[in-house]
């Protein structure tokens, strides 16, 4: 006998049809897995054998053929082993309600003895379940809150193959479909933050210098010895950055999904992310790749912060993959028989020392560095990679003084207040300019129109490219950072003061700054 079942599987971030088809056949011995199987789906039948045998079912000895269909895309991981083993069981006619099974899609992993475990990408399923029309959805109960998320189609969490069988067996009975109120639930925990920029004494110029980065998109590195609060402050840069949208946070959360790494029971992400990948990651963790394409460090920050402590120390190969998706926030995986898109648009925060022993240009303790070592481990990082960062800023210590100060700092919700509104006002002005919404993402194109500055701006610009040795690079980063100045102000012309501050942001710039 003849039976399909609909399951889905995932590529990049979106989940596309997979029908298994399973034939009984009352002659023959060898049974066949077909439909471009890896390794893990091709072991499912031994699961699969085993679950039914343990809870009391009979496995067919004669000839089994199931298809993955379609069978020109290669089918990978675990999530097809409960599909499998409702197809077998039907296609034997230990299961009767064969019509209400073509009205479902089932997905699951098994353990020997019938346990229903995790999958990866529930949400994408779901999405793709819903688009097709689907009565309903049966997954595993771990991931049925991430599944729910989905209006207008009935999920359903289990545990175990035999709440399925009886489900079907009993006429769709047994079992209740989840509702999350996610709108609720995501709105009341966008701003639950364990971090507040009040917890940083002093340092207010670099609050100053993260309050642009976050009002405009830019992306910025901190410079300074250790102990100086650089990564202290990084951390607490999400807490400024406007809420996500619901849109956002699915995006978000479908990325956090296909990469398994949404916790047990999990909604919508509510908050943006904020990854932190240690020095030693390949170029591969980072980017994402590999031999099944899984999403990297760079778009699990997707909408949120890519944070790259102590910079020089990652492998050069590492940050210059890094360059192109920086620019098109995305990335492309390309395989013979496919390509995955998978979105990467971040903000790149990075740290460092500003020479190897850590004390260059320290107020008060002495560089040991030979002559020439400050500008070498400045050269790890290469030009057009400083290229795509709009803010240098320096981070000095903090002196006793303001640690011991009791006087109260100014919180993050008073900062991402004015944050909001500057990208209130970018939002309209960028509202022709499909995939622009900061300013960080102004081309050289619009930047004549967008960034225009006074004669007074002109001549304090060119006075300052000539004294501090600004490369030219630095020009355009300078207009961008002076029009989110201007924006957080509420300005819409750009003033000299402005100029003159995004000017300080350029440390890395000014030539013979190592020298």
């Amino acid at each position: 006998m003849l039976v399909k079942i609909n399951g889905s599987a995932v590529y990049g971030v979106e989940a596309i049809p997979i029908t298994i088809e399973v034939n009984w056949m009352a002659s023959g011995k060898d049974s066949s897995l077909v439909g471009l199987p890896d390794s893990a789906v091709k072991e499912s039948m031994q699961r699969v054998e085993s679950t039914i045998k343990t809870n009391g079912y009979d496995m067919p000895r004669t000839k089994l053929v199931i298809n993955l269909a379609p069978a020109d895309i290669k089918k990978s991981g675990t999530a097809f082993d409960l599909p499998i083993a409702m197809g077998i069981l039907s296609a034997s006619e230990q299961i009767e309600n064969i019509e209400a099974l073509s009205q479902y899609v089932i997905m699951g992993e098994l353990s020997l003895d019938g346990e229903i475990r995790p999958i990866k990408g529930a949400l994408p399923i779901a999405i793709q379940a819903r688009k097709q029309e689907f009565k309903g959805l049966i997954v595993p109960k771990v991931n049925a809150r991430e599944a729910a998320m989905v209006n207008s189609l009935k999920v359903y969490g289990v545990t175990h193959i035999k709440e399925v069988i009886d489900f079907f067996d009993n006429g769709e009975t047994g079992l209740d479909a989840l509702e999350v109120n996610t709108r609720e639930e995501f709105f009341h925990s966008q701003y639950d933050f364990d971090l507040d920029f009040a917890d940083v004494k002093g340092q207010e110029n670099i609050k100053r210098a993260l309050e642009i980065a976050a009002a405009g998109g830019h992306n910025a590195i901190l410079i300074g010895p250790p102990g100086a609060g650089k990564t202290m402050l990084a951390k607490r840069l999400p807490t400024i950055l406007p809420p996500l949208t619901l849109q956002e946070a699915l995006e978000t959360t479908k990325i956090h999904s296909v990469a398994g790494k949404l916790p047990e029971n999990a909604t919508l992400i509510s908050r943006r992310p904020f990854r932190s990948p240690h020095h030693t990651i390949s170029d591969v963790a980072l980017v994402g790749g590999g031999g099944n394409p899984q999403p990297g460090e760079i778009s699990l920050a997707h909408n949120g912060v890519l944070f790259l402590d102590e910079l020089p120390e990652f492998k050069r190969t590492v940050l210059e993959v890094m360059r192109q998706p920086m620019e098109e926030r995305r990335v492309t995986i390309s395989r013979a028989k496919l390509t995955l898109d998978f979105p990467a648009s971040f903000m790149l925060i990075a740290s460092m020392n500003p020479c190897p022993c850590g004390f260059y240009n320290h107020p008060e303790r002495t560089c040991t560095c030979p002559p020439g070592a400050v500008q070498k481990y400045l050269n790890k990082i290469s030009g057009p990679l400083l290229d795509r960062i709009d803010l240098h800023v320096e981070v000095t210590p903090v002196p006793f003084s303001e640690l011991s100060n009791i006087r109260k700092e100014q919180n993050s919700e008073s900062i991402r207040d004015k944050v909001i509104k500057a990208r209130e006002l970018q939002a309209e002005r960028y509202k022709k300019h499909p995939g622009i919404y900061a300013n960080a993402q102004i081309t050289s194109k619009m930047l004549t129109e967008i960034c225009v500055i006074d004669h007074v701006g002109q001549m304090l610009l060119k006075a300052a490219m000539e004294k501090l040795n600004l490369s030219a690079r630095a020009y355009d980063r300078i207009l961008k950072v002076s029009r989110t100045i201007a924006d957080l102000e509420g300005s819409e012309k750009i003033k000299p003061e402005y100029l003159a501050e995004a000017i300080q942001y350029r440390s890395l710039d000014r030539e013979g700054w190592a020298g």
